[in-house]
């Protein structure tokens, strides 16, 4: 088949404490080089499959590459898609959700503002002479969220907010401007912003910033991603590149474990533990001379809990392990 065009992002979905793409794709058994978190090259060699052709894309730009078939298929944030998509329905669809790299977009303000929410914010300031600055990367949304606000269609009816992205200018509201900010959103504020719109994982950086949260946009997560140019066979292989990466997050939340119990009660601990819902099939059991080796795949909240029950029946050599993939 032709070669199917993957972009893997670059930036904090390829970092280590956050996304780890690089990771997932070990993980899901796949030979890497050239994308390594902090040293990734443009061109990225996927060493064991011949019938992909990957590239480093900028999260930003990714949606535009996926519309206009620069790329296939590509790993990249909901939020990023959203905002490509505002205006227009576009032609992404999402082979699914990878759950990881979940973030929010959410409005912001100082925090010895005296607002409680973005409606109160704009009745607050319909008098004002000035014009209200909001800064973000995320402009289309912006807009959308705002013009759909409650205080803003009471203060400007259904006028749109002046959009700026470097020199091109769109709107006719003056009076409300949403400013390109091309990244370190939350430091406009201190120059003279009165809003930022921002995504954030924890909210910490906004509080070192000064910032309050008003209110959230949307909630995003990392996912797999196809472009009008995925059909066919590469749609095929689309989803078979998706299942495997997904088998890898999925194994990120289970834990292998095996240890031996008496002959005796090997059947009882195998109903004790299918009866709590503590392994995700039927358990393994290997029946020795005098032990059986029971083997479960358990999810990793679950095992504490598990790991108690299975003492009561003098359950001995416990071994847990790591798991790379879980393909159900």
């Amino acid at each position: 088949m032709e070669k199917i065009v993957l972009g893997l992002p670059k930036g904090s979905l390829n970092n280590v404490n956050r996304g780890n793409t690089y990771q997932l794709f070990i993980d899901a058994g796949y030979e890497v080089r050239g994308y390594e978190p902090g040293n990734e090259s443009y061109e990225i060699a996927i060493l064991n499959d011949e019938e992909i052709k990957a590239y480093l894309t900028r999260p930003q730009s990714t949606p535009v590459e996926l519309n206009r078939g620069m790329v296939d298929i590509a790993i990249v944030g909901e939020d990023w898609v959203k905002e490509e998509s505002v205006s227009s329905e576009g032609s992404i669809t999402k082979i699914g959700d990878l759950d990881y790299g979940q973030t929010r977009l959410i409005v912001a303000v100082p925090n010895n503002s005296p607002y409680n929410s973005l409606t109160e914010f704009f009745r607050l300031n319909k008098d004002r002479d000035t014009p209200i600055l909001c800064f973000t990367e995320y402009p289309n949304l912006t807009r959308k969220h705002i013009m759909e606000n409650d205080g803003y269609k009471e203060v400007f009816g259904d006028t749109k907010p002046l959009v700026q992205v470097r020199g091109l200018i769109d709107g006719d509201n003056k009076n409300v401007q949403i400013i390109n900010s091309d990244g370190a959103t939350e430091v406009y504020i201190a120059k003279g912003a009165d809003l930022i719109v921002d995504n954030t994982q924890t909210g910490s950086s906004l509080k070192k910033a000064g910032l309050v949260e008003l209110e959230t946009i949307m909630y995003s997560s990392a996912g797999l991603y196809a472009g009008p140019s995925c059909a066919g066979e590469k749609k095929v292989k689309a989803n078979m590149i998706y299942e495997q990466l997904y088998g890898a997050t999925e194994a990120r939340k289970h834990f292998d474990v095996k240890f031996n119990v008496n002959n005796e009660i090997a059947n009882e601990v195998s109903n004790f533990l299918v009866d709590n819902k503590y392994c995700s099939d039927e358990p393994t059991i290997n029946k020795g001379s005098k032990y059986s080796q029971i083997n479960v795949l358990i999810p990793k909240n679950k095992f504490p809990a598990m790991l108690n029950g299975i003492k009561e029946y003098n359950a001995s050599s416990i071994v847990r392990n790591d798991v790379k993939q879980y393909i159900k």
